[in-house]
């Protein structure tokens, strides 16, 4: 089976490694890959765009597609490969355009979330020419003031303030000066909930689902959840505050209600559904959709999994996840990430990268890395994640740990703290 995974990030290199473990005979191939997915695939250097994604699908007669990022599905991969006649006949994970609404439009979602009275911060939408009801808005609310890009920003358009005229100041850089571009042409402002936050993980194949292992982040760039907004900077698998009645919670108002919803409306959606969710006082809400698998949790929830990874996408495809038994993996995972200095606001790449030959007691998933010659250097914001296991909690974080030790470059930054809040 001829394989294609759309992506070149940590996420993406756990997809490549949980289908090189697989029992089938398939060969592997990717676009722009970062410098450790080049090394057992296939690889294309091309402008990602449809067009040339036609030519790779044809020429290499590629059977299954998976997509990691938001942005193709949001621009509408699925339906572009199921509409030709071309390729039409290839099996793709991800979901359609119209499915991937639920991670490009905020507002979207909310609706969504309000029709199937799916549990979530109350909130209102407002454009530039809403932009004084806004403000007015904004007055009548408490601090702190949640606001949010309507569309996708790689994980960096909310903004908490802590005070109206800081608020006021976000709303005039997302609305009038268009600080996230398109993103940002309609904003969400939002309640603000008190909780602790966790990464929900669903497969579905369009009539069945299954919830994979839960998962933490750590999304703010500094130690103690404080500074910007980033990607994530690092996650823990299991999760120990999330118990049999949290769970039960989840899977009553929160799942089931997302999963009929999607059949309701006759959405095509074959794949990933993230439900970033906070737990308040015992109760779970919907902080956001993601429409694939998230990273950094990608790192510690598919290493989990002890299934044959082919095996449970071939399931999703053939509607068949029902008779799908997942073999969980009962260790605790813990990712930190490596970033490069001045992330997540403007950095350097192309420094190299030393010392990951010495690593031995965790995995390393490159993210923003590339090869220039012959040597891994830094290509991106995020650089590698650093995964640990042990039975023992403690054990796999102070793995980690002493990991990042070895590898060395330029502005190498990490938080010190992933899961000491656990």
């Amino acid at each position: 089976m001829n394989i294609l995974v759309i992506g070149s990030g940590a996420r993406e290199h756990v997809f490549f490694n949980q289908l090189l473990k697989s029992n089938a005979q398939i060969s592997l191939f990717s676009i722009n890959p970062n410098a450790a997915i080049s090394k057992f695939t296939k690889s294309y250097y091309i402008e990602f765009n449809f067009y040339n994604l036609k030519k790779i699908l044809v020429n290499e007669s590629i059977n299954l597609v998976l997509v990691g990022p938001e942005i193709p599905l949001i621009d509408g991969v699925y339906d572009f490969i199921k509409s030709d006649p071309d390729t039409h006949d290839i099996i793709v994970i991800g979901p359609s355009k119209k499915g991937s609404m639920l991670e490009g439009s905020k507002d979207f979602a909310k609706e969504f979330m309000s029709k199937y009275n799916i549990p979530t911060a109350k909130s209102k939408s407002f454009t530039k020419d809403t932009y004084d009801k806004a403000i007015n808005y904004l007055k009548t609310q408490s601090p702190p003031f949640v606001l949010k890009a309507d569309g996708p920003a790689a994980g960096k358009g909310v903004v908490i303030s802590h005070n109206l005229n800081d608020a006021l100041a976000v709303l005039k850089k997302m609305l009038i000066d268009n600080s996230f571009g398109k993103s940002s042409e309609k904003v969400v402002i939002e309640e603000f909930l008190t909780g602790i936050e966790m990464s929900c993980f669903v497969l579905f194949d369009g009539k069945n689902y299954k919830t994979l292992p839960y998962a933490k982040d750590y999304k703010r760039i500094g130690e103690g959840d404080v500074g910007l907004n980033t990607g994530g900077m690092g996650s823990v698998s299991p999760v120990s505050f999330i118990d049999i009645e949290l769970k039960k919670k989840i899977d009553t108002q929160i799942i089931r209600p997302t999963i009929k919803g999607l059949i309701e409306e006759k959405i095509d959606y074959k794949g990933f559904i993230f439900i970033g969710l906070i737990n308040v006082n015992g109760d779970p809400f919907v902080i956001e959709y993601n429409v694939r698998m998230g990273d950094p949790e990608t790192q510690v929830v598919l290493p989990r999994i002890k299934n044959d990874f082919l095996e449970i996408l071939l399931a999703i495809e053939n509607q068949d996840l029902d008779n799908l038994d997942l073999d969980i993996d009962n260790n605790h995972f813990v990712n930190v990430v490596l970033a490069s200095e001045g992330y997540p606001d403007s950095y350097t790449k192309g420094f190299e990268i030393n010392g990951l030959e010495r690593v031995h007691d965790s995995i390393i998933y490159h993210a923003g890395t590339t090869l220039k010659d012959n040597k891994v250097v830094t290509n991106g914001g995020r650089v590698i994640s650093v995964v640990s296991s042990s039975d023992d909690f403690k054990k796999a974080l102070l793995s980690s740990y002493n990991s990042i030790k070895k590898i060395g470059f330029k502005g190498k930054k990490y938080r010190k703290d992933i899961g000491f809040d656990l």
